[in-house]
């Protein structure tokens, strides 16, 4: 008997002595967490400054007088701004990459002492709960005195709730940690959709170096054709407006003939395209409501050839039949390179513009409205005629396809 209550004293002085030891030691400190990594905000403040600068330059470009070298400038200017864009966009990809990279390893290390750490202090719990389960009256019997006995017994209660306390302490510093490398991975998130964002800023980059070019070769770098082109731009805007309002309103009075899908139209020709017109094509537009929407979420993917230099192609993802065969797209819906150079006076292009046919079918069944307006603010001779179709959509009243151009 007396040799286990010496067995279990050697344990009790094994704990307090293990405790003593971890209290003076490195483990008894509260670790302190790494911090979030910030990107170089100096550098990435004067790139904004310079964009926010650029930014106004270009407002006060657009609303100057609309000539061709105010147009230039402007292009370079958003060049330029794109540029910046790129610049700031690559600064802060590289400052959080190499941030994330130093924090990653910290956190690594960090979490892998304490992992250790609790390993030895579980070890400690188990070995003074073993020690604790001597009961009050084996270490009174065991004890020189009275006092003796307390301080014993006072030693294995403190030494257990200090453990338990520790123990909580590096638990919760774990879940910190965890909590910390969870902002890493989101900063991870925020590289890889800002490596995103440099992809379009460089792709758009090369639209507007592509687009300056174009602007360049058709104007061929003159006021006066510049000039021209323009009017007649804005000239035949107004005409294909006119043409809307005028078949909403005949449409909607319950004016048309029917037409049966598939059914000709018309034929693609140069009666029908005004001296306002770009040239010989089809201008498709599709009215929802009285108010133009995307051709392309209409018609059905039949790749289509592309004339539409520097936008160049994009998805077609509806089921309508096209209005012409083999078409080929020289513009698309939308704020299109013509549109943000101010060719339709700041507004959209608000529709599809394609060649091919000759002959223009139904893609849908409806009443068929024929109808002309006039680009008399650009002809020379003072008048000159833009004719049209229009369909009033069986299965949906509230749309309505027009046909531009036609003969």
């Amino acid at each position: 008997m007396v040799f286990v209550n010496l067995k279990k004293v050697f344990l009790l002085a094994i704990v307090l002595l293990l405790f003593s030891w971890f209290s003076s030691s490195s483990f008894s400190q509260e670790p302190t967490l790494t911090p979030t990594p910030t990107v170089n905000t100096q550098a990435v403040n004067d790139l904004q400054n310079k964009i926010n600068d650029l930014q106004n330059k270009i407002n006060d470009l657009r609303g100057q007088e609309k000539t061709l070298s105010s147009q230039i400038a402007v292009m370079d200017s958003q060049i330029r701004l794109t540029e910046y864009r790129i610049e700031a966009t690559q600064e802060q990809i590289t400052t959080l990459t190499l941030d994330i990279d130093t924090a990653s390893k910290k956190v690594s290390s960090l979490q892998k002492s304490l992992d250790e750490s609790i390993n030895v202090l579980l070890n400690r719990i188990v070995a003074t709960y073993q020690v604790g389960t001597i009961q009050p009256l084996q270490i009174l019997l065991t004890s020189g005195s009275a006092s003796d006995f307390f301080s014993r017994l006072n030693y294995l209660k403190l030494a257990q709730a200090h453990d338990k306390k520790l123990i909580y302490q590096m638990q919760q510093a774990k879940v910190d940690y965890a909590n910390q490398k969870n902002i890493f991975e989101e900063e991870k998130k925020k590289v890889l959709a800002l490596k995103t964002q440099l992809e379009q800023f460089t792709k758009q980059l090369e639209q507007e170096k592509a687009g300056k070019e174009e602007l360049l070769r058709i104007t061929k770098n003159d006021e006066a054709k510049y000039q021209s082109l323009l009017a007649q731009a804005l000239a035949e805007r107004k005409a294909i407006f006119a043409a809307f309002s005028q078949a909403v309103s005949r449409l909607n009075s319950g004016e048309g003939e029917t037409m049966g899908k598939g059914q000709t139209i018309a034929v693609v020709g140069n009666s029908g395209a005004p001296d306002c017109s770009s040239g010989l094509h089809l201008h498709f537009t599709v009215l929802q409501n009285g108010s133009p929407t995307n051709p392309a979420q209409k018609l059905r993917n039949v790749s289509p050839g592309w004339d539409n230099s520097p936008d160049g192609p994009f998805d077609f993802t509806g089921d309508w039949d096209w209005p012409i065969s083999n078409p080929k797209i020289t513009q698309g819906y939308g704020m299109t390179y013509w549109a943000r150079i101010g060719w339709y006076g700041g507004n959209i292009h608000d529709g599809i513009d394609m060649t091919g046919g000759p002959t223009i079918a139904a893609p849908k069944s409806g009443k068929v409205i024929y109808g002309s307006t006039t680009c008399d603010s650009f002809s020379v001779a003072g008048v000159s005629t833009l004719k049209y179709a229009a369909i009033k959509h069986d299965d949906d009243p509230s749309v309505i396809t027009l046909y531009l151009h036609i003969q």
